[in-house]
């Protein structure tokens, strides 16, 4: 055994000369060595700044924009090609959620109306229905608990007046709606059927771009109707148009299917058609705020008139043609008594009414 243990270090003392090994505890003697020696090896690696190899990209889905520093000034991506897909991926994330959320007392029609707007926003959140009327203020922080950016309310009064508010939480602005003409997808038979969570393609009208309160309305609604990008819950699939039409000072909505014929193998634009889906309703624009559901008046839509003005017109109307119908009887009434007619010479003869034949 002896005899093995010395061959054995022989052996180790050979490998140590040639370089090709050393036993642990010669290399930890030989190190302490050359770090207490001053302009040693050890003290140049120290010294000497580690970097990591140029090959070597950073891992998927480690990559931070916060942490990338500005861009280079020629539009490269850092790290070369292979990293420019990473980088464009992680550049800019819309985090765009939308609440949606109606008061009570709401009624079956615009609550269908409610769930066709929740099916056109795969990126939406639904909240339970808002028990106050007077504090909107309450719906920015449901807003910030769902960690949602827009807001979408339905408020209904006296069970059939709906306004919509559109409204970016918690800094504003906000825009009050009157929404009339509502069609909703149970009630108008449409054959148009697009994919459920697909991405639309917004349309708006020429007119948005004339006048400042119709410009921020185009920025705001094409901000809650635009569905993310690579968003989870979303198709990556354009299948439907989403229209916009300002007419009469009111924004008209409009959901149309893209249908391309089967029989095509290449899909060419001009073969395309739109066939409208549902829903269909028109957006009357009353005020548009500086803060969110308050703050100061931007926009106040001087055509506007409330259904409740125009409810007292409609009864006045019909109490004014009562009246007109009383004050005609009492003149008819008053002109018989001022003209009576004359009696007839041969009245009662056969009725055995004999004060005719006395008083001749």
């Amino acid at each position: 055994m002896a005899i093995g243990r010395g061959a054995a270090k022989r052996k180790q003392r050979e490998e140590a000369a040639n370089g090709d090994a050393r036993p642990p505890k010669q290399a930890r003697k030989q190190a302490k060595t050359l770090g207490r020696k001053k302009g040693g090896a050890a003290a140049a690696a120290a010294e000497k700044p580690v970097t990591a190899p140029s090959n070597i990209g950073p891992r998927q889905g480690a990559f931070s924009t916060a942490l990338a520093g500005p861009a280079p000034a020629n539009g490269a991506a850092v790290g070369g090609p292979a990293l420019a897909g990473t980088q464009g991926a992680g550049a800019f994330k819309n985090k765009e959620k939308v609440l949606v959320l109606s008061t009570r007392g709401v009624t079956f029609r615009y609550r269908h109306l409610m769930e066709d707007v929740l099916s056109l926003l795969p990126h939406s959140k639904k909240e339970s229905k808002l028990d106050t009327k007077s504090d909107r203020r309450v719906i920015n922080e449901v807003a910030d608990l769902k960690n949602c950016t827009s807001v979408l309310f339905f408020e209904v009064r006296k069970k059939q007046d709906l306004y919509l508010w559109l409204a970016k939480s918690p800094d504003g602005p906000s825009v009050k709606f009157h929404v009339a003409n509502v069609h909703t997808m149970a009630e108008v038979k449409l054959s148009g059927n697009h994919l459920k969570g697909s991405r639309p393609v917004l349309s708006f009208d020429a007119s948005f771009d004339l006048q400042p309160h119709t410009q921020l309305l185009k920025e705001m609604m094409t901000q809650v109707f635009t569905t993310p990008k690579r968003h989870h819950k979303a198709k990556p699939f354009f299948d439907h148009v989403i229209s916009f039409t300002l007419a009469d000072d009111r924004v008209w909505v409009r959901n149309y299917q893209l249908v391309v014929p089967p029989d095509k193998k290449r899909v060419d634009p001009e073969n395309a058609s739109l066939v409208e889906v549902g829903p269909r309703f028109c957006l009357n624009p009353i005020k548009i705020f500086n803060g969110s559901f308050g703050g100061a008046t931007l926009y106040n839509n001087p055509n506007y008139t409330s259904p409740n003005a125009v409810r007292a017109a409609l009864k006045r109307k019909a109490a004014s043609k009562y009246t007109g119908k009383v004050v005609q009887r009492d003149r008819r009434s008053e002109h018989k008594a001022q003209n009576p007619i004359p009696r007839k010479p041969m009245e009662g003869l056969f009725k055995g009414d004999d004060s005719g034949d006395e008083d001749a």
